[in-house]
């Protein structure tokens, strides 16, 4: 098994990849957000260890970037206890979140539970009814008919594909598709909305993208 820690403390790096070592894992370590995320990119592996605050790219910003392309299991380390940033690491995809300091056991512990869960296969394509998102290659199809789409349209449906059925709030999705604060003034959402649903809906009989009035949007079968 192959673990990646992204790890910007020196101390705390060394110590994870000597002690999962002995433990018979094969590491490899980042010192910052960005190198972490080229090496997850461009290798492969069976778990990701990451810290949130890093220099370069934080952890919130690395696993945005990871889970447009993999499903690949990722536990989360912090120095901060608090719950709101808790949820936002699970909103994000974090699989386990780990508060340190910690005990080396229990870190053991959630690293083979997690690879115990088999979710190392990374989704390489989405598909809902006949709408298809091929996530490496970046290529959107429905009914066979080729779909362009702009990096944020692609990134957002990406979202509502990966969590279809699930309403999401347009704080959500500014959250995560623009990497920041939703600002009530702006209708960037909607009109992002409107403009994927212009290429993704409008040609076919079955609409998938769904507004709920006042709570935003869901990707589903109706």
């Amino acid at each position: 098994m192959k673990i990646l820690i992204i790890e910007d403390e020196p101390k705390t790096r060394t110590f994870l990849a000597k002690g999962l070592s002995e433990y018979g894992f094969t590491i490899d370590t980042a010192p910052d957000g960005q190198e972490g995320l080229f090496q997850a990119i461009n290798s492969s592996y069976d778990l990701i260890i990451l810290d949130v605050m890093m220099p370069k790219i934080d952890g919130w910003g690395v696993i945005k970037k990871i889970r447009e392309l993999s499903e690949i299991p990722i536990l989360f380390l912090t120095a901060c206890d608090e719950v709101n940033e808790r949820v936002q690491g699970l909103e994000l995809g974090a699989d386990d979140y780990l508060v340190k300091p910690f005990a080396f056991s229990e870190l053991l512990a959630r690293v083979r539970t997690l690879l115990r869960r088999g979710l190392n296969r990374p989704i390489e394509v989405l598909k809902i009814e006949n709408l298809e998102m091929d996530l490496l290659r970046q290529k959107v199809t429905r009914e066979g008919q080729r779909i362009d789409l702009t990096a944020k349209e692609f990134t957002l449906l990406s979202l509502l594909m990966r969590r279809q059925g699930e309403l999401l709030s347009r704080m959500l999705i500014a959250e995560q598709v623009w990497d920041s604060n939703f600002d009530s003034d702006t209708n960037i959402v909607d009109v992002t909305i409107k403009r994927l649903r212009r290429k993704v809906d409008d040609p076919f009989d079955k609409k998938l993208i769904h507004t709920v009035r006042g709570a935003g949007y869901v990707l589903e079968i109706r």
